[in-house]
Formats: C-alpha cells, structure tokens, sequence
C-alpha cells in the first residue's frame, strides 16, 4: 500500500522476504496448512452439527447455533492463520448472508424452522459502518501527506529541535513516530521513519548498541502513538464503535474527548519507553547527523492538503462544538482532495482496503451475534453479575494481550469487543465503581496496541525485524517490558479515571 509513501519500498522488501522464504519451504508450508484447514473445517462442522443441548444455552435456535459454527471458524482462522486475515472476514461475511439471513439459502433458512434470521441488508451495511468511513478518512490524508511530500518536511522540521546529540535524537524518533502514528497508519508510519533512519544507521558503529536502540525506537513508538486518538489503530475504532452505538450503549464519546485522556497517556509512555530502551541499549556514539531525503512540493494541491489536515483535525477535536462527529469529520479530506485533484481513481487503489475488509468482518460478526439475541442469551446463561469488576477488567485485558501478540490486533478486538460489551451490559450498576463499560473496552484496546513481544505481533515490528538490525529475543525483551508497562499504567488510568467518572 502507499507507493506513493515513504518507505513504500521496505513494505515492498519485506513482503518480497516473506514470498522467497515461502518459496523456500513451499511443501513443509502446504502440509502445514492442509493440516490447519482441515482443523478448522472440521471444528467448524462438528460445532454445526452438534445437538443443540450441548452448549448450555436455553433456547437455542438453529439459526443461533450456525453463528456460534462461525465465530469458531473466524476464531481458529484468524489463530491459525490459515489464510489472510481479511479473507477470513470476507467469509465469515459469506457464511452470514448465506447461512443465517433472510437473503439465504431458501432450504436452509426458513424462519419457522432455523429461527429469528439475520437481516441481509444489516450485514452488508458492516462494510459501511461509520468507523469504516473513519478508516477511509485516515487512509485519504495519509496518501496526500506523501505525495505532496509534507511527511517528509514534517519529519525535519519536528526532529530539528532534538538536536544531533544521540539520546536526544531517539527521544526525537520515538516522539514524532508516536505523533504520526495518531493519524496515519503504524505500518505506512513504521516504514517512513525507518527509511528516515537509514542514514543514521550508517553514521552508528555496527559493533554498539545505537542501531538497535533506533531500530526498536520505531515499532515501540508506532505502537503506543496509536493509542492516542480513535483513528490511531483499529481496536480503538472498534472499541469506539460499540461505546457510541446508538441501539446499544450510546456514551457519545467524541475524537476530542478520546485524546483529553489518551494522548498525555501515550506522551508519558513514549518518554518512559526512551528511558528504558536508551538505558538497556546505550549509546557509543554520543552525536548523529540527521539528513532526511525528500522535499515539500509547493504547489496548489501542497497548500490544499495542509489547509484540509489543519481543517479536519480541528473539527475531529471540535466535535462536541460544532456537533459533527468524528466519522462524518473524516468524510471532509475524501470530499476535499477528490475535488480539487488532490487524490484520483489511482490513489484510491493505494487504500488499504484488507484492513477494511479485516474490521468490516469483525462488525458482521459482532452484529450476528448481538442482532440474533447469542450473545446476551449466552451470557445470561453465566453468572457474570456474581464477578468482580475487577476481575472482568484485569481478564479481558489479559486475554486480549495474549491473543493480539499471537494474531492481529484487530481480528482480537473484533473477536472480544461485542462479547465484551454484551457482559458489562449484563453486570448492570456493578461496573460502575470502575467506570463503567466504557473503562472495560478503552482497556481492552490499550492491552491490543501493548501487544508487540514478537515480530509477527504487528507491521511495525515485523518491518522492524526485516532490517536485520533486531534480534528476536532484543524483540521480546523490549516488547515484553514495555508492552506491559503500557498495559498497567493504561489499565489504572483509564481505572482512576473510570472511579472520578471522568469518561
């Protein structure tokens, strides 16, 4: 995605890497697959034909029962990885309108037989849910910041003040890596600041520690910046989605009142994370000059795009003033930029549309199961309301940390978010002591963003690790403590908070 984006060509390399090393071990890989493919077919089957006695949930309809067949199908694809993730959705999107709707299979899906079916058009509408719009949004400023090359002149002049000294220089790296990566995609953010990076790399001696302190400087950064605003990472749209529902929880949380308490958050992460990695990984070389390629085009569509930027984020922070939200705020660039020239046919090619498709998937099956009636049925049938708040809180998190280190972060979220979301519902007045739902599932998307132990955990790291420059256990030693301080400073912020009624 992005050609036309910094570092495009370290995505391209990466990528390259992976199909030679694929190539490589082509016959091992097949096996390997077949064996996970036919896991899945097969759970997924037994689950489909299972006596509906056999899940403890009274009332079972057949319809009902299809649905939990294919949350377990996306939950072993995503886990297995067995094909792309974003194929995974497209299916489960498949087996939705075939299987469960009212636009299904005539034989297999007669109401008075199977149950309450699904609505078709509520399950395609997924892939136009507003948070989908916020995704495009963020896509369309991303590709118009790299071909009027304003990323590039931002990345000068905000790493100019940190000076050529070498600590000061990583604190520069790790501060505007965590700036961008609020606003435009980790991984087009990761490879950008990395292609900045590779001058720098040549003035480090190969024998110290600097390489390795800048190389990890970047993921750790494109990580924890991504918590700090609804657009900064998937699980925080889908969290947010599920908190401003209008025919579920409906808080009204808006862009500007996310980054009151998650941008100080990530700032005090990201200057935690330069203490930690400059004292773990120190500098020989004590002074670095920075020479960063690529120029600022000074034309119309330059002044065009830096209006519309300057434009839309003060709308995105202005919502509770002026009243429009923050999905129809991220439609303004699109309308803008396709306008004036700004973006054409060409570009829209360069969004990354398997992300989309990834949430999109995440959506349907959240509405199958919240629209059919699964997930409170299910939940009923377990006494939540006997559990800790607390204890629901720490959970959730713990969960979604262990699973977004193993598989996509945003394959988690849409896994856990509207189960989650249905189980603070039925502790009622109980998690009000923390907060409320909304401390559970903001939580919930701090545990996703502070999942990076492995190099498969997220893009950034993975592009990260293609430089050669990181070792794998240096990965997971950084990873692993940074993750986790993430994750308890977040959780008891977000906890204290939730204890003042403050969100």
């Amino acid at each position: 995605m992005f050609k036309k984006f910094h570092g495009f060509h370290l995505l391209e390399s990466h990528h390259n890497e992976q199909v030679k090393r694929l190539q490589a071990r082509l016959p091992e890989y097949l096996k390997s697959t077949a064996i996970k493919a036919a896991v899945v077919i097969l759970a997924t089957l037994l689950i489909w034909n299972l006596p509906s006695t056999s899940f403890g949930i009274e009332g079972l309809t057949v319809v009902q029962q299809r649905i939990i067949a294919i949350f377990a199908f996306a939950t072993l694809a995503w886990v297995l990885e067995v094909v792309p993730a974003w194929a995974t959705s497209v299916a489960v999107i498949g087996l939705l309108l075939i299987f469960t709707s009212d636009s299904g299979f005539i034989l297999m899906c007669n109401p008075d037989e199977v149950g309450t079916l699904l609505s078709y058009k509520s399950v395609m509408a997924t892939f136009a849910d507003p948070v989908i719009m916020l995704f495009i949004g963020g896509f369309i400023l991303a590709i118009a910041a790299g071909k009027t090359g304003i990323d590039a002149q931002l990345a000068k002049v905000l790493l100019k003040p940190f000076g050529s000294k070498s600590e000061n220089v990583l604190l520069g790296f790790l501060l505007i890596t965590g700036l961008f990566s609020m606003f435009v995609s980790n991984t087009a953010t990761a490879a950008m600041m990395l292609t900045f990076l590779a001058p720098v790399f040549k003035q480090l001696p190969p024998e110290g520690k600097g390489r390795m302190a800048m190389a990890l400087s970047i993921p750790v950064a494109a990580n924890l910046g991504g918590m700090g605003t609804p657009i900064g990472t998937p699980p925080n749209t889908i969290a947010l989605k599920y908190l401003n529902d209008p025919e579920g929880l409906n808080l009204g949380i808006g862009f500007g009142e996310w980054m009151m308490f998650m941008f100080p958050l990530v700032i005090v992460l990201l200057l935690l994370s330069w203490f930690i990695i400059k004292k773990l990984y120190p500098f020989t070389q004590k002074t670095i000059e920075l020479k960063i390629e690529g120029e600022l085009k000074h034309n119309f569509k330059t002044k065009v795009v830096i209006v519309t930027f300057i434009v839309t984020v003060a709308l995105w922070l202005l919502d509770s003033v002026t009243g429009i939200n923050s999905y129809t705020v991220a439609l303004v660039p699109f309308v803008i930029f396709s306008l004036t020239g700004v973006i054409d046919r060409r570009d829209l090619e360069e969004i990354n549309w398997s992300v989309i498709w990834m949430v999109a998937g995440g959506f349907a099956l959240g509405y199958a199961l919240n629209g059919s009636g699964l997930a409170k049925q299910a939940v009923s049938s377990i006494p939540f309301g006997d559990f800790s708040p607390v204890v629901i809180l720490v959970l959730a998190c713990m969960i979604c940390y262990a699973l977004s280190n193993f598989i996509s972060n945003s394959a988690t979220a849409a896994l856990l978010m509207p189960i989650l979301t249905v189980v603070c519902l039925a502790m009622g007045d109980k998690l009000d002591v923390i907060g409320g739902t909304s401390t559970v599932l903001i939580s919930v998307a701090v545990a996703a963003s502070s999942a990076m132990v492995l190099p498969i955990s997220t893009p950034p790291n993975a592009l990260a690790f293609a430089t050669n420059l990181i070792t794998q256990k240096d990965m997971a030693r950084i990873g692993l403590i940074i993750g986790i301080m993430s994750m308890v400073l977040g959780i008891s912020m977000l906890y204290l908070l939730g204890t003042m009624h403050l969100i």
